[in-house]
């Protein structure tokens, strides 16, 4: 399985930024697909995770309302936009997935985990 974020970039505050999730040798809309982030000195923290089981999609509290997770079964995209972005914000992204159709328990790390990309967000 090879996911692979993109999309990543220099942003102003309260700006916003569309993360894209492609993969070769995996179709998406099968799997639970979340999104992770990685701030410099901090440990890895889930954002969100789209269930591929019966469509529900979660999000960490500190992104309600602003990150929002979709997909794209044509292009075999899963995407990550971000809305008024602020510099705790800033970190890398990654998807990831359980390659199962339902999102993992909460507090649980899937198993593979895409490259990432930056995010930084200008005060």
């Amino acid at each position: 399985v090879q996911l692979q974020a993109s999309g990543g970039g220099l942003v102003q505050h309260e700006g916003s930024l569309r993360l894209s999730c492609s993969a070769s040798g995996v179709t998406l809309d099968y799997y639970g697909i979340g999104w992770f982030r990685q701030a410099p000195g901090k440990e890895r923290e889930e954002i969100g995770c789209i269930s591929s089981s019966d469509g529900s999609i979660r999000y960490r509290d500190s992104v309600k309302g602003r990150f929002t997770i979709s997909r794209d079964n044509a292009k075999n995209t899963v995407y990550l936009q971000m809305n008024n972005l602020k510099p705790e914000d800033t970190a890398v992204y990654y998807c990831a997935t359980d390659l199962t159709p339902p999102c993992w328990r909460r507090g649980y790390s899937p198993d593979y985990f895409g490259q990432g990309t930056l995010v930084t967000v200008s005060s």
